[in-house]
């Protein structure tokens, strides 16, 4: 087997043979349960590395000696990043192709959704009032000076979501919002997305951008329960639901260039759409199944239904040069 830093191993009912070698952006806890009902089922072993940052920098210094087969990152950024330094390889499944509608999947096989998250506005449910904020174009309004919490500009989630308004209305129309967001801002961007939730409960900010799966995070934390109060404070607003839809992204995965196995990592992409684990995915992280017709979680059910944008992601990241830019244009951070 091969040595890898910071390995974790799946192996406990595996028969020899080839493991498949996974370098991870998601943590191992989220993994642990999903890589070993993989090993249960298939026999096939998966030796993990968690990496919190600097995939990209490790694949590239690696090479074509790299160890890892595949990778999962959060958000089509990250997958994106990897894609344009020509790390990654196409691959075929008409599993895969089943289970992955394609909107989320990259049309030369290079990287797959696993699961989806809508980015939204959590609002105060006193200090908003019904029909204020219901687009994302109403964050840059007048009426919501200095009253938005954001994380910065420059991370992916926030680029993925100005690449998003670009592809939909064009570049001059992105950075006028880019920099009517960054007006009506309340402190400078800083934090995660439920520090900005936590803002909104302390009376910083009336409005903040997330991430969906961070309410259920917040909703449910037993280690920090006083995060239920902040969660508690905020209504759920799913933008845009009158025209273009809320703004969706993923989780993906992605056979590296240096793959050894690539047929054992095309193999647990295929785990990793099934029933099972989307099953585990919604579950243990209050995320949306990629595939269509996979039960959420009721916490999540809870929520509503709601009506999510349908540009395909690869078109979206097609953009997301030109929103960093924007974003240093308008000073969005400062």
């Amino acid at each position: 087997m091969i040595a890898l830093a910071g390995l974790i191993t799946h192996s406990s009912t595996a028969a020899p043979g080839d493991a498949v070698n996974l370098y991870s952006y998601r943590q191992p806890f989220l993994m642990k349960p999903l890589l070993d009902a993989f090993t249960k089922e298939t026999r096939v072993k998966v030796n993990m590395v968690y990496l919190k940052k600097g995939m990209l920098e490790r694949l590239k210094a690696e090479g074509a000696n790299s160890p890892a087969d595949l990778v999962l990152t959060a958000d089509i950024g990250n997958i994106q990043n990897l894609v344009a330094a020509g790390l990654l390889q196409s691959s075929s499944s008409s599993k895969i192709n089943r289970n992955v509608p394609a909107q989320f999947r990259h049309p030369q096989g290079l990287w797959y959704g696993l699961t989806t998250r809508a980015r939204i506005i959590f609002a105060h449910k006193d200090r908003v009032k019904p029909g204020e904020v219901t687009t994302y174009e109403d964050l840059a309004k007048p009426h919501m000076k200095g009253r938005i919490c954001t994380r910065s500009g420059k991370h992916v989630y926030n680029v993925s979501l100005l690449a998003w308004m670009i592809a939909a209305k064009g570049e001059a129309a992105g950075e006028a919002w880019a920099r009517g967001l960054k007006a009506n801002l309340a402190r400078k961007p800083q934090g995660n997305d439920r520090a900005q939730v936590k803002a909104v409960f302390q009376g910083e900010c009336d409005v903040a951008v997330g991430n969906t799966y961070y309410m259920g995070k917040m909703m449910t934390n037993k280690k920090n329960p006083e995060q239920k109060n902040w969660a508690a404070a905020v209504n759920l607003i799913f933008p845009n639901q009158k025209d273009r839809g809320t703004h969706v992204n993923i989780s993906g995965a992605g056979i590296t260039k240096s793959a050894k196995n690539k047929a054992g990592a095309i193999r647990l992409i295929e785990f990793l759409t099934g029933d099972a684990a989307q099953k585990i995915y919604a579950e243990d992280n209050f995320e949306y199944p990629i595939k269509v017709g996979a039960k959420l979680h009721p916490i999540v059910a809870g929520w509503g239904k709601f009506k999510a944008d349908e540009t395909f992601l690869f078109k979206i990241a097609e953009h997301r040069i030109t929103a960093t830019r924007i974003m240093d244009k308008v000073r969005f951070n400062n």
